[in-house]
């Protein structure tokens, strides 16, 4: 479970303020945060297991992996240049550090939500009844983001329904009441609710593959500095991602303990989670077309419920690069998805 995963509409004049860029020369002391979630679990794994310790020292670097419990105040962390790294979203990657002006790199994209991510109707099993009803879930979050794509695709927009800004901790709880007509929300609380009376997942986030994207995320001006930073974090992923992909059952368990559950339950979030086990297929993605079209879409999203900040005239005011070019300011690039260091991490392979 990724605990909060709120994009906050208006960030804190106090995180304004004390925002910074890490400070960036060549040094061999690095800390990445993270927390709680499916997809980050190998983080925890590649730490206790002496994976991450083993890369850094082949770089002759050390690495604290620091695990914070409050998965928005781990990105205040990164955006205010207390820590060199931070696993985030790619909305919220775009919204809090880069919207700060923090220039920030995507190294891995970890995964995607492959139906971790739900809308749960009452008395229907077709999305467009969807028309006119109250939806709880967390405005401005990733979930806010999905339901605008998912009316999308039945011709509805968010004119069409009224959102209920509610907690995470509140969904299951709130879904017998009798005034509750539609809920979106992510898993464990998804699951719980798809097996109450009346309950109907008509949407999730298979349907929009690759679109919610789980990513480990450095500062650029440290990552340019310190290559080998790079080059140990992706390492040691990859070496995690290779016992997940052969399933080994000793690793997993381990990181489903961590995260709170047995091995059973990890794997069904597993299940619901695309992990990119394989390094070309990250860096596929990283270099395709479709990344571009995705952050743009999150883009406009995030312009219109005022997320890229008071000063943003347009969704372009931030410049978003990938391989494929970049979308909005050039001269404004705060957010940049580079696939070399997985590309190098590949072509370093026997």
């Amino acid at each position: 479970m990724r605990p909060s995963r709120i994009l906050t509409a208006v960030l804190s004049a106090t995180l304004l303020a004390t925002t910074a860029p890490a400070f960036a020369q060549s040094r061999d002391h690095f800390s990445v945060c993270w927390s709680i979630y499916a997809g980050w679990m190998p983080w925890s794994y590649a730490d206790a297991s002496g994976i991450l310790d083993k890369w850094a020292d082949k770089y002759g670097i050390d690495i604290d992996l620091v695990q914070v419990n409050d998965y928005i105040e781990s990105i205040n962390q990164y955006t205010s240049g207390n820590v060199d790294g931070c696993a985030m979203t790619n909305m919220d990657a775009l919204t809090l550090p880069a919207a700060s002006g923090v220039d920030s790199t995507a190294l891995i994209v970890n995964d995607y939500s492959d139906g971790n991510d739900g809308i749960v109707l009452k008395g229907s099993d077709n999305l467009a009844d969807i028309k006119g009803r109250q939806v709880n879930l967390v405005q401005f979050s990733v979930s806010h983001y999905f339901l605008a794509r998912a009316l999308e695709t039945v011709g509805l927009t968010e004119r069409d329904v009224e959102t209920v800004n509610t907690s995470d901790a509140d969904m299951v709880a709130i879904y017998p009441d009798d005034q509750t007509q539609a809920i979106v929300t992510w898993n464990p609380q998804l699951s719980a609710i798809a097996d109450m009376d009346d309950a109907n997942v008509v949407f999730t986030s298979h349907q929009l593959p690759a679109e919610i994207l789980d990513m480990m995320v450095v500062n650029t001006d440290t990552l340019a500095d310190n290559p080998d930073f790079g080059r140990a974090l992706v390492g040691a992923w990859y070496e995690v991602m290779d016992k997940v992909a052969a399933g080994d059952e000793d690793a997993l368990g381990q990181m489903a303990e961590a995260a709170g559950t047995d091995l059973r339950g990890y794997k069904n979030q597993l299940a619901a989670t695309h992990l990119y086990t394989d390094p070309a297929e990250a860096a596929s993605l990283m270099q395709g077309q479709g990344l571009l079209t995705t952050m743009q879409r999150v883009a406009e999203f995030s312009y219109q419920h005022g997320l890229l900040g008071e000063m943003a005239p347009n969704a372009s005011f931030i410049g978003i690069e990938t391989p494929q070019g970049v979308y909005g300011d050039e001269s404004n690039i705060r957010l940049r998805f580079d696939p070399t260091y997985t590309q190098d991490y590949i072509a370093s392979q026997p």
